[in-house]
């Protein structure tokens, strides 16, 4: 019964959690639309390859993470610009593809599975995620990690994240596919100002967690 429980948790917070809009599933969205479903397959098996990894440590450590002030706000620091750099990136990609392919396929030349594994190990807020969630559900006693168990939630945890991102993207693939004046014009605007609203909601929270209390 524990079991289940851990899987069915695991799975209900990864699966809402990967849901909303970030640049994996943009980047994902890119790969499905343009070499299709086995590579967007391999490539978020990439993406779990590395959250394996995250969800297990931030869970055995996540007391010790919290209580980590200074790594913690260079995690939060480094997401601020992290977000402004996607944009411009985002923003320079989409228009080299809208002049050229050539810019697409040299970046479909790698493996999509060693993409997923390299932007998921630049994506540093998942840290503090799932950091805060596994504490959370620690406290709450909605999760037991006792010998095996949580190994039941970590599986969990990546069915969610996996079938989280993959309905999304096929779902966002097929609405683009319907409106393609929308993907081919206004996603190079839409995309790029996607980043800088999120980098400014991180400023917002960063200003607010450390600085805000020292004026």
């Amino acid at each position: 019964m524990k079991s289940l429980k851990n899987i069915s948790v695991g799975f209900l917070v990864s699966f809402l959690g990967s849901i909303p809009l970030g640049y994996l599933n943009l980047v994902g969205l890119e790969i499905y639309a343009k070499s299709g479903l086995h590579n967007l397959v391999f490539f978020l098996f990439g993406v779990v390859f590395v959250e394996t990894f995250v969800i297990y440590f931030t869970l055995l450590f996540a007391k010790q993470l919290t209580k980590n002030k200074k790594l913690m706000k260079i995690i939060d620091l480094f997401s601020v610009v992290f977000m402004f750099v996607l944009a411009i990136v985002f923003y320079v990609s989409f228009n080299q593809t809208i002049k050229s392919d050539n810019h697409l396929h040299k970046y479909l030349m790698y493996s999509p599975f060693v993409i997923g594994v390299i932007l998921n190990c630049l994506n540093f807020l998942q840290v503090p995620f799932w950091t805060s969630w596994n504490l959370y559900l620690l406290k709450a006693k909605c999760i037991t990690i006792e010998k095996e168990l949580k190994y039941y939630y970590i599986a969990g945890t990546l069915i969610g994240v996996f079938l989280g991102m993959f309905s999304l993207i096929v779902i966002l693939e097929n609405v683009f596919e319907k409106t393609n004046q929308f993907s081919k014009y206004i996603m190079p605007v839409f995309v790029p100002l996607f980043f800088i609203v999120l980098g400014s909601v991180q400023v917002f929270k960063v200003y607010k967690k450390y600085f805000n209390h020292q004026l």
